[in-house]
């Protein structure tokens, strides 16, 4: 994505000092900082103290990251799985983590010659964020369908899409999974405005949604994260599309804690609830989000302090009293008969095991 004229990525591998370099998303949108990961755990601290999130991205991080475990390895491979089990311990939600791993994983160990693993790695690990932005861009394409059927029936009036944490390019490399019908609908000059809710307790939405809308120049308004069912209850929302850390083969879907609560609004009034995700996401295994999507719990203190800005510097400010426990889990899952539809690369589907696999079919047990 452009930013002031420059193209970014949040992730990429700098060819002039062979180093793979992320943007530390914990200091936007007030600070533009550059982090260099050079080891395997650069790659672990990166993901689980999220300077990197969102599952296509954290995908694409681990994936650079058994390139790093090999480029400072002797060739062995029980080090080599024993660290890429350490690396897929990072986080446990997003499924996109070991899915990354496990493919990096077998395409070097299906190469005999050892020599050759660290060159292949790092060719495996480009393919795979290639692969993701084009998923991305084929979101974006068919989710601005119905961005634009909203708008026709509206006669060109703004057409006004929710969306809940960042599912946008920082989150993936490009494009986004959630923004990119958004992206695409505006480069179509399609008339859209987008309710950001903020996104506690680490409000991606204020800090990061807002930063990407804002330079790309889509109209938007952070909102508290409980407005969301007032605006849906004056038919100030047309549009709910939110992205997803994993989801169920049969359509239940684990993203950033008080999406449910927004599924359960967009139910009672009538609005279309999306989710958008490339197949990458998807947990192939699992049938039962509920039970078997694991939830990560996070530090408390993420709820406790407030980051923001004051006299141009960035810091911590404590908000309930220092001595009341707090809980932090990190998801939710939204059942399948929320979800309104799936929109994937390979085009948008009903959240149901019949309609996903037959999206799928390859995936066919």
């Amino acid at each position: 994505m452009k930013l002031n004229g420059q193209s970014h990525r949040p992730i990429w591998f700098d060819t002039k000092d062979q180093t793979v370099k992320i943007i530390d998303q914990r200091a936007l949108p007030h600070k533009f900082i550059v982090e260099h990961l050079k080891t395997v755990d650069d790659t672990i601290r990166a993901i689980s103290q999220m300077y990197v999130r969102g599952a296509p991205l954290i995908g694409v991080t681990a994936a650079y990251g058994v390139y790093l475990i090999l480029n400072k390895s002797t060739g062995d491979i029980e080090y080599l799985t024993n660290e890429c089990k350490r690396l897929k311990a990072a986080r446990p939600t997003a499924v996109n983590l070991a899915w990354a791993v496990d493919t990096m994983l077998a395409s070097i160990l299906d190469e005999p010659d050892s020599k050759k693993h660290i060159e292949l790695s790092l060719t495996k690990a480009g393919e795979i964020a290639e692969a993701e932005v084009d998923r991305c861009f084929q979101i974006g394409r068919h989710g601005a369908k119905l961005i634009e059927k909203i708008s026709k029936a509206k006669k060109n009036g703004p057409v006004n899409v929710l969306t809940h944490c960042n599912a946008g390019w920082l989150a993936c490399v490009a494009y986004g999974t959630a923004t990119a019908p958004i992206y695409v609908a505006h480069d179509l000059g399609i008339n859209v405005h987008v309710w950001v809710d903020e996104t506690r307790p680490l409000n991606q939405g204020a800090r990061l949604t807002a930063w990407e809308l804002g330079k790309q120049n889509v109209p938007h308004s952070v909102i508290p994260d409980n407005t969301g069912g007032h605006l849906m209850q004056h038919g100030m929302v047309d549009l709910v599309i939110v992205g997803t850390d994993r989801t169920t083969y049969t359509g239940d879907v684990a993203n950033k804690i008080g999406t449910y609560l927004k599924a359960l609004a967009a139910k009672d009034n009538n609005v279309p609830f999306y989710v958008a995700l490339p197949s990458s996401t998807f947990d192939w295994h699992i049938r039962d989000g509920i039970k078997e999507i694991p939830i990560e719990e996070r530090n408390p203190d993420e709820v406790r302090f407030v980051q923001g800005l004051y006299e141009n510097q960035t810091c911590q400010l404590l908000v309930p009293p220092k001595d009341s426990p707090c809980v932090n889990y990190a998801f939710d899952v939204t059942p399948a008969r929320f979800v309104t539809g799936l929109i994937t690369e390979k085009g948008i589907c009903e959240a149901s095991e019949k309609a996903i696999l037959s999206l799928f079919p390859e995936q066919q047990r």
